[in-house]
C-alpha cells in the first residue's frame, strides 16, 4: 500500500470507443497526429474503457496494468510517452500507476486505443491537477491516439483536422439521443491485428490512392454530416460504405500492402448490401481490422441479429447505441 502522503493525485475516468463513418487514415504530422483529413464518428455506449491514474512520488517508473495484466514493451512505452506530455503541462515529475480495463476485445478494429487514450487523458490530467476544457482534453487525447480525440465529446462527433496541436480537436455535432442509429458489431476475429493503426497511418502516403481519397474528403464529410443531422439513412448508408471501401483500398495499395479483411468480412459486406436491397435499413463499415460494424435503424435490429446468429463465422455480436462523452468518476 502507498502512504497517503506520497500520492500526488488520483482520478478515474470512463470513455467509449467510437466507430468512424468518415475515416481517419494518414497524418500530415505523425508526431502530433494531425490528420490528413477530417472525420465523423459515433461513440458506442455499451463498450467502455475504465482507467485509473495515480501519480505517486514513491514510484520509480510508470506502470501499466491492462485487463489485470502488467504490461511492458510498446504498450507501456506508448502510455509513458503520453504521461510525459501531461507531466510537462502540469510541471510534474512523479511517475504514475495506470490501471485500465476494457469490456470489449482490444486490437481488432474496435477502436480500443481511442477509448483508452480518451479515458487516460481525462484521468491523467485530473490526477496531475490540470483543469482542461473539453477542447483541450480532445486535443490532448489526440496525442495518444488520433481517434481518441473523437471519444472525448458526446454522441455524433466530428474531428476538425486543424493545422497544429491546438486547433486539431473534435466536437459534438449531435447528441446521443439525436438519432437511434445502432451499431451491430459482428466479431469474426479476436486476435490482435498484425499491423497496428499507428504504423498503418505512416504507410498511407505510400498508396497512389491516398491523395485522391484525402482531396475528396470534404465532400464526403458534408454528405455524412447532413445525412446524420437530417436522419437520412439512405444517403448515410451510401457514403459510409464508400468511405470504408476507400480507406481499405488505400490500405491494400500501400507499400507494403495491408490486408485487414478476412473471408468472413467480405462475405458479411456482400450480405449487408443484399439485405439493404431487400429493404432493410442497414449498411456496413470496417475500421483497421476484420470485424464488421453493421449499422442499422432500431426497427431492423432484431432481424439483423437473427441473421447474424445464423452465420457460423460470426463468433460474437456486440450491440451499441450512440454513447456519451468521456467522463470522470467520483
Amino acid at each position: 500500500m502507498f502512504r497517503r502522503s506520497s500520492i500526488i493525485g488520483v482520478a478515474t475516468a470512463v470513455a467509449h470507443p467510437n466507430i468512424a463513418f468518415i475515416k481517419y487514415w494518414g497524418n500530415r504530422d505523425d508526431a502530433l497526429r494531425i490528420p490528413s483529413n477530417g472525420s465523423i464518428s459515433m461513440n458506442l455506449d455499451s463498450l467502455a474503457t475504465r482507467t485509473t491514474v495515480r501519480f505517486d512520488s514513491r514510484l520509480k517508473s510508470d506502470t501499466l496494468i491492462l485487463n489485470q495484466k502488467l504490461q511492458g514493451g510498446k504498450a507501456l512505452e506508448r502510455v509513458s510517452g503520453f504521461l510525459n506530455i501531461v507531466r510537462q503541462k502540469a510541471n510534474l515529475k512523479a511517475f504514475a500507476e495506470v490501471v485500465s480495463e476494457n469490456n470489449f476485445p482490444a486490437g481488432g478494429g474496435l477502436a480500443s486505443s481511442a477509448a483508452a487514450f480518451a479515458a487516460l487523458s481525462l484521468a491523467a490530467s485530473k490526477a496531475a491537477g490540470l483543469n482542461l476544457t473539453r477542447q483541450e482534453l480532445s486535443a490532448l487525447a489526440r496525442r495518444g491516439s488520433g481517434s481518441a480525440c473523437r471519444s472525448v465529446p458526446a454522441g455524433f462527433v466530428e474531428w476538425l483536422p486543424g493545422s497544429d496541436d491546438e486547433d486539431s480537436y473534435a466536437i459534438s455535432i449531435a447528441p446521443p439521443n439525436h438519432w437511434e442509429l445502432i451499431d451491430c458489431i459482428a466479431i469474426v476475429e479476436t486476435d490482435h491485428k498484425s499491423v497496428g493503426s499507428t504504423e498503418g497511418h505512416q504507410l498511407a502516403a505510400t498508396s497512389p490512392l491516398q491523395a485522391a481519397r484525402v482531396e475528396d474528403a470534404p465532400r464526403r464529410l458534408d454528405i455524412c454530416r447532413r445525412a446524420i443531422l437530417n436522419q437520412d439513412f439512405d444517403r448515410f448508408a451510401q457514403i459510409v460504405e464508400l468511405d470504408s471501401n476507400l480507406m481499405h483500398a488505400v490500405m491494400m495499395t500501400s507499400n507494403p500492402p495491408l490486408f485487414y479483411w478476412n473471408p468472413a468480412s467480405i462475405d458479411l459486406m456482400k450480405r449487408v448490401r443484399s439485405w439493404r436491397d431487400e429493404g432493410l435499413p442497414v449498411c456496413y463499415t470496417l475500421d483497421a481490422g476484420p470485424n464488421v460494424h453493421i449499422l442499422c435503424l432500431s426497427e431492423a435490429l432484431s432481424e439483423i441479429k437473427f441473421r447474424l446468429q445464423e452465420i457460423s463465422a460470426v463468433e460474437q455480436i456486440l450491440v451499441a447505441r450512440p454513447g456519451g462523452a468521456a467522463s470522470l468518476l467520483d
